[in-house]
């Protein structure tokens, strides 16, 4: 089982970042920065509901590991999984789940706690509680990640 890579300088520039820009958001716009209803805003009926903003916030996204590798030469490596089917499953797994919490991690987890919400408590708590015993399970039942 390959090593977990523990990087806080990083982790707290990136969280630092995160934060600031969910602080933006909301200043500028008066919108909370989750992820899912950003994308939804893109789509209808929701669509009408600032979708430049929408698409601007995505793009930044999307451009923001490009930014990184022009600015210090370093390639921007993130390796989850080379199996499709895999990845497919994940991303039906974890839209469930953003359906069932009517919202996504960033929104509850960055945004909802910091404005004490009751149901980003709760949807964060079951977040975090499915992580840590996803990992448990994977780690010491099935005895590490079959993909790796």
């Amino acid at each position: 089982m390959p090593a977990t890579e523990f990087t806080p300088l990083a982790s707290l520039a990136g969280g630092a970042l995160i934060g600031a820009s969910a602080v933006l958001l909301l200043l500028v716009s008066g919108r909370i920065a989750g992820i899912s209803g950003i994308v939804r805003r893109l789509f209808p009926p929701y669509g009408a509901s600032a979708p430049l903003e929408a698409a601007a916030f995505l793009a930044g996204l999307i451009a923001a590991p490009f930014a990184w590798t022009l600015a210090t030469g370093e390639a921007v490596r993130q390796s989850v999984t080379e199996s499709l089917s895999l990845a497919v499953v994940a991303g039906l797994l974890v839209g469930a789940g953003v359906f069932a919490a009517r919202g996504c991690t960033s929104g509850h987890g960055v945004c909802g706690l910091a404005r004490l919400s009751r149901r980003s408590i709760a949807a964060t708590g079951v977040f975090m509680a499915t992580a840590v015993v996803t990992v448990y399970i994977v780690r010491h039942v099935v005895g590490g990640w079959p993909w790796a």
